[in-house]
């Protein structure tokens, strides 16, 4: 996302929404909103591990978060016993195409302007834009595997936020801003989003979403079925058939969770664990880093100008187009042929969705973590009647649909640049990270990752530095590097933006870190609204 608007509001809250703390004690999160931060930090404090303070986190998120985080989505956890390290899993929950395209013709779907200030981007909505949902089912699954209290308590924080006033925050003022298109379509939306001046929801305005506290009581009561073969499913279906959508009940009673391996790269003495094919984010950041090492082994330093040069070899447009890391130009020594060809047999055929996202890390008292990042896109632009949440708008995305809209492919799981990553460092620390940001989800991780274990900053310094992304050999840059490191950036690169201010645009990595000694350490970063918390 490209204005300042937003980011000049969260700069000048650093101290409320920035908070890093070093002590013995339960837990650590980071999260984009501090109710979010809250919700986890209250099942912690009920003795609920960091999976249960992730599922009640991502619930609170779709109450306070609702233009990044909806029932109607879904997205991806990365987690990790403290017991057993060796077998880490990742939930692929993400949103899966229909199994039956409708026919063109019948299919409510158009075109949006969104409108970031100082740029504008076109999205497209309807009901003919909406993907199967996977964010119930990944909570149901990860809450059988992995939690240890009932679900109903883990809601409870949700619930109570739902049914309360809670007040708008900033950064979610200025999202419902960029979106207005979307959310002020239809009078159900408004209803629920909408700010007592007019229009949608201003900083500090005061919401329920008493709908949506319903919604989750009924899956407390009935679980996952409920929404994928009870109520809300024929709610969806109906509203599918009704309205000019793809998804059917079959589509809804045959989604899956997919337990993947997490991808593993040695980098620097330490180990990064990340989200595996067929999605895209973590496979590029394995790219970036084993391209990294490179320069490591021959120069024992990673500049910025070595960053810009692995940020184009590891550009997704280049990869797609099949060329390797010899014929990038970029290290001439450096061949991977297995990366290459698991990004093309297991990613190129997954329709593959840049899009809103949001992030959440959490690790317990024992070590356990949980990093876990979410999406709706920026919704559909109706309502699901009676639910409180919209759907999410997956399938408009112009970039998974090459050969036209409404021709991507069926019943099948699709791909995304988020990446929920965990590094074990080499003293034994453990941190748990990841971002928003669409396509600079992979850099903004690179970054961070270089910054902790290159330069072995603390996590605050590492995240809090300057940031830049280079795709197409163009570079946007944060406008606090050095001055010789922007004149040789500007040599380098000729084609340069140079950003007043740390900004959304580049990402926003929420990060918690725990030491063999139980410290933790947690920031959330201002640059999209970040709040942290240790318990």
């Amino acid at each position: 996302m490209h204005s300042s608007t937003g980011v000049v509001d969260a700069r000048g809250l650093v101290d409320k929404f920035w908070s890093m703390v070093q002590k013995i004690n339960t837990g650590g999160v980071a999260a984009g909103h501090e109710k979010t931060v809250e919700a986890a930090a209250i099942i912690l404090d009920a003795g609920g591990n960091a999976w249960d303070a992730a599922l009640a986190a991502m619930a609170a998120a779709c109450v306070v978060e609702p233009v990044l985080a909806s029932l109607g989505g879904g997205g991806f956890m990365l987690a990790q016993a403290a017991e057993n390290p060796a077998n880490p899993v990742l939930y692929d929950f993400f949103a899966h195409t229909p199994k039956k395209p409708r026919p063109a013709d019948e299919v409510d779907f158009y075109p949006v302007i969104a409108d970031f200030g100082t740029a504008q981007q076109e999205f497209h909505v309807g009901a003919g834009s909406v993907a199967v949902p996977g964010m119930v089912a990944g909570m149901d699954a990860i809450h059988a595997d992995l939690g240890t209290i009932p679900m109903a308590t883990i809601l409870e924080p949700a619930i109570s936020l739902a049914k309360k006033e809670t007040a708008i925050s900033p950064f979610q003022s200025y999202l419902f801003g960029v979106v207005s298109g979307i959310y002020d379509q239809c009078p159900e939306s408004l209803a629920c989003f909408g700010s007592p001046g007019g229009g949608l929801a201003k900083s500090g305005d005061l919401l329920t979403n008493p709908d949506l506290a319903v919604t989750f009581e009924a899956l407390v009561q009935s679980g996952a079925r409920y929404f994928y073969e009870g109520d809300i499913a024929r709610k969806i279906e109906a509203f599918s058939r009704d309205h000019g959508g793809h998804v059917s009940l079959e589509d809804l009673a045959e989604y899956e969770v997919v337990r993947r391996k997490p991808l593993s790269i040695e980098y620097g003495g330490a180990t990064v664990l990340t989200n595996p094919a067929p999605s895209t984010g973590g496979v590029l950041i394995g790219f970036g880093l084993q391209l990294l090492d490179h320069v490591r082994a021959d120069n024992h330093d990673v500049s910025e100008l070595d960053l810009v040069r692995v940020m184009e070899a590891t550009n997704h447009a280049r990869l797609e187009s099949g060329l390797t890391m010899l014929e990038s130009g970029a290290y001439g020594t450096l061949r991977d042929d297995a990366f290459l060809s698991r990004y093309r047999d297991d990613i190129l055929a997954h329709p593959e969705s840049f899009r809103g996202t949001t992030h959440i890390s959490v690790i317990d008292a024992t070590g356990n973590a949980a990093t876990v990042t979410l999406s709706n896109g920026e919704g559909c632009g109706r309502m699901l009647p009676g639910t409180g949440y919209m759907l999410n708008n997956m399938l408009g995305e112009e970039d998974i649909n090459p050969r036209g809209f409404h021709n991507w492919p069926t019943d099948t799981r699709m791909c995304s640049m988020m990446a929920p990553s965990l590094i074990a460092h080499a003293d034994g620390r453990l941190t748990a990270l990841g971002s928003g940001g669409s396509n600079r989800i992979r850099t903004a991780i690179l970054q961070v990752i270089r910054n902790l274990v290159d330069a072995e900053m603390g996590l605050a310094s590492a995240i809090d530095a300057p940031r830049m992304h280079s795709e197409n050999g163009k570079l946007a840059v944060e406008g606090f590097f050095p001055e010789a490191t922007m004149a040789a950036l500007s040599a380098q690169m000729g084609d340069l933006t140079v950003w007043p201010e740390k900004n959304m645009y580049f990402g926003g990595v929420h990060a918690v870190t725990h030491s063999k000694s139980k410290k933790m350490e947690a920031v959330g970063d201002f640059r999209r609204g970040g709040a942290a918390r240790v318990i």
